[in-house]
């Protein structure tokens, strides 16, 4: 009986023990599940709470650069019309960070609140645990979802960014936003208040229209060229087929170009032993004999001091034919002769004919002079080759039956030492087109033996060429002998108006039609027969430039108001906003934000310059620019020639008139895509791949299409592709050409 009462005890005591571990087991997970909630409450499952759809979505983005001066303005619009960004490295944004917090937070469960917040949250009794439970499920599924893409995505921003070269800046401009984007947009057919040279040259036949680059392979089978050039070989002075067909030599047509009717496709060997050139200014004394392995102008010149082997390396000591002491002393026995030439200042541009090395212009950059240097491919073997390996600027022409591809009243000085030229033959032709180049009020340096020796040849000479200077109302401003180097200059002055040529009684040589454009320069025939120099003062060539650098940036003085520019806009604002355009690119991206060793860079080249806003952009670099416009683009050239800059004119469905492995840096802005109207891209790009030496740089601005077209080619040419970008159909693109080239050889010799 006393067990049974002990049982019934011990029962009624088990039960309420049990009754209260279910009560507090029960209470323990209200506050758990109130707990979770509390925290699940803050974890961000809508991000835009966070960050605003359009901050959001900027952040993610690489900025495609702004206005000089301010950051990302205009960037962040929140348009849904903001098209996808790519580019091959990005530097690191804030939402890296957000993203880091998040999911930080998230893993530690951190963002509970403190314990005030979760009393309060426990006095809410009127809530049902069991919904809460379900509902802390639902949602900590979603929010380990967001999270899994927020990481996914900061992984894939990440890779990106190991992708590209990480020096890349935020701030790195590579597009630019608002006004300055509507440069790079030209209005359809508009060539702005001038011509093209396809219209000016009356000689120049119709442009062919070729079958366009679409469809092009993306795999390609490169070959070397089969050429007796070999590594030295140059299209359109090479092509022996055609020069063999000449009927005669008499006037150095087979000196002048003579493209072949398929631009080649092959690729140009490198020489044995090729190495990276010596950096300029020891450049200009010095160069790897192997990159440009000729001896013949040793024999021939080396007692002139032009050029001499020094072990592994060609020694270029600074002397020419008319300045074995130095080209230093000549150039300032020059200024000496006339003041009035005053180097950097007056004389800015200047043209060296027959230059040999080109030991004259280079050494003239020490007096700010820039100077277009011109020589034949003849049997003074690669002395045009030789100026460009020392950094100097300088292109293969003769004076021949064809007007030098430049504009007219472009040229300060025009320069002649020994430059073998038969001025006073054929009624003065080859004169008369330096009479064509050179600016009203220009000067012609002519030093040479008639001017200071009395030999019969000489003393004939000087007589035909005083009479010919006398008709062309040329005035000898000096006449002097240089004691040191033993030779003699005498300096003209061609006339700032027309009264001399009205007061002539003889007509010989005679005026131009008024028809004749003397700007016409591609593949137009030489006259005898001189230009009327401008009236007007609102015409070009009336009034002498501005002093260097002030020329650089001032509007030139013809622009007016009604004139339409290239860009749509009137010519003076067309102008100065162009240059504004490529002073921020230059400056936020090409010097800054792309990784270019400029320290490496002196040869560049602008494949299509407007009014030589880049290389103006470009001034206080150590480099000199080649501003090439082409034929079919608005004659903008004498713009540049009015800065203090220079360039040529060409047609790039031809081969270019240089010697392979010249350029550090070839830029083309919008080139290709109008090029391929006319022409197919990949010989074009085969002619980037000659001119450009071997780790040289190609900056490319274009739409998306024609980019990728030329990524896939320079990826086949074994290029390392730096950078690529793209932004509403406009693209971006940085390689590098490497040393590799092909080991099959074409069968067929060109």
């Amino acid at each position: 009986m006393a067990f049974g009462r002990n049982m019934q005890t011990n029962n009624r005591r088990s039960s309420s023990y049990c009754l209260k571990t279910t009560i507090l087991v029960f209470v323990a997970l209200c506050f758990v599940g109130i707990w979770m909630l509390s925290s699940l409450n803050i974890v961000p499952v809508d991000l835009s709470y966070l960050v605003p759809k359009s901050e959001f979505k900027d952040k993610f983005s690489m900025p495609f650069g702004d206005k000089l001066g301010s950051d990302n303005d205009g960037l962040a619009s929140g348009d849904a019309k903001n098209t996808e960004n790519t580019v091959r490295y990005k530097s690191e944004s804030e939402s890296d960070k957000t993203i880091e917090k998040l999911v930080e937070k998230s893993k530690k469960g951190s963002l509970a609140k403190g314990n005030d917040d979760l009393d309060d949250t426990f006095d809410d009794t009127s809530r049902s645990v069991d919904g809460e439970d379900a509902m802390t499920e639902e949602k900590l599924k979603e929010s380990e979802n967001e999270v899994e893409r927020l990481e996914s995505e900061k992984k894939a921003e990440q890779n990106e960014k190991s992708d590209g070269d990480g020096s890349q800046k935020e701030k790195s401009e590579v597009f630019p936003s608002g006004d300055q984007s509507e440069l790079l947009k030209e209005t359809n057919g508009q060539n702005g208040a001038w011509s093209t040279q396809a219209v000016e040259s009356k000689n120049e036949e119709e442009v062919q229209a070729s079958a366009s680059s679409k469809g092009q392979k993306v795999s390609y089978s490169w070959k070397l060229c089969n050429t007796t050039a070999r590594a030295d070989y140059i299209p359109c002075l090479d092509n022996v087929a055609a020069i063999k067909k000449l009927r005669s030599t008499k006037h150095y047509e087979h000196r002048e170009r003579h493209c072949p009717e398929q631009a080649p496709t092959c690729l140009v060997p490198l020489p044995v032993g090729y190495k990276q050139p010596i950096e300029w200014s020891r450049s200009r004394d010095k160069v790897w004999y192997n990159n440009v392995p000729h001896t013949k102008l040793v024999e021939y010149k080396g007692h002139q001091n032009w050029v001499k082997v020094s072990g592994e390396h060609l020694i270029f000591p600074g002397g020419g034919t008319q300045f074995k002491h130095g080209a230093l002393h000549y150039i300032d026995f020059v200024q000496e002769s006339l003041p009035d030439i005053a180097w950097g200042k007056r004389s800015r541009v200047i043209l060296d004919v027959g230059c040999g090395v080109a030991s004259f212009g280079g050494y003239l950059f020490e007096r700010d002079v820039l100077t277009m240097s011109f020589a034949p491919k003849d049997e003074h073997e690669a002395q045009v080759q030789f100026a460009l390996e020392r950094g100097i600027p300088a292109i293969l022409a003769v004076m021949g039956t064809k007007r030098l591809p430049f504009p007219s009243k472009v040229f300060d000085v025009v320069h002649c030492a020994r430059c073998r030229v038969p001025w006073h033959i054929e009624g003065g032709m080859l004169l008369l087109e330096l009479n064509r180049l050179l600016r009203p009020g220009g000067y012609f340096v002519w030093s040479a033996t008639p001017v200071y020796q009395k030999l019969p040849e000489d003393v004939g000479i000087w007589q035909a060429m005083s009479e010919l200077t006398r008709s062309i109302c040329w005035e000898m401003v000096a006449k002097r002998k240089d004691k040191v180097n033993n030779v003699g200059l005498a300096i003209y002055r061609k006339p700032s108006d027309n009264s001399c040529y009205d007061k002539r009684t003889k007509e010989n040589p005679p005026l131009c039609q008024e028809l004749d454009d003397p700007d016409a320069a591609w593949n137009v025939p030489l006259q005898a027969c001189m230009h009327r120099l401008p009236v007007y003062s609102s015409s070009r060539g009336v009034q002498w430039p501005d002093e260097w650098p002030l020329r650089l940036e001032k509007t030139p003085y013809w622009f007016n108001s009604s004139q339409i520019g290239v860009y749509g806009k009137p010519a003076p604002q067309d102008f100065a906003a162009d240059y504004e355009h490529w002073k921020h690119v230059v400056s936020r991206s090409y010097l800054n934000g792309m990784g270019i060793n400029w320290s490496a860079v002196r040869n560049v080249m602008d494949m299509r310059s407007i009014y030589g806003g880049f290389a103006a952009a470009l001034r206080d670099m150590k480099v000199w620019v080649m501003n090439i416009v082409s034929i079919d683009a608005p004659d903008t050239l004498p713009i540049i020639y009015e800065r203090g800059l220079f360039g040529m004119y060409h047609d790039w469905c031809e081969s270019f008139s240089t010697y392979p492995r010249t350029y550090d840096l070839l830029h083309a802005d919008h080139l290709f895509s109008k090029l391929k109207k006319r022409c197919q891209l990949m010989p074009v790009i085969v002619e980037v791949d000659r001119i450009l030496r071997p780790g040289g740089n190609f900056i490319v601005r274009d739409n998306v299409g024609t980019i990728s077209e030329i990524e896939n080619l320079a990826k086949s040419l074994h290029w390392e592709i730096r950078l690529t970008y793209s932004k509403d159909n406009e693209g971006l693109l940085y390689a590098q050409k490497s040393m590799w080239r092909p080991t099959d050889v074409e069968t067929t010799t060109l």
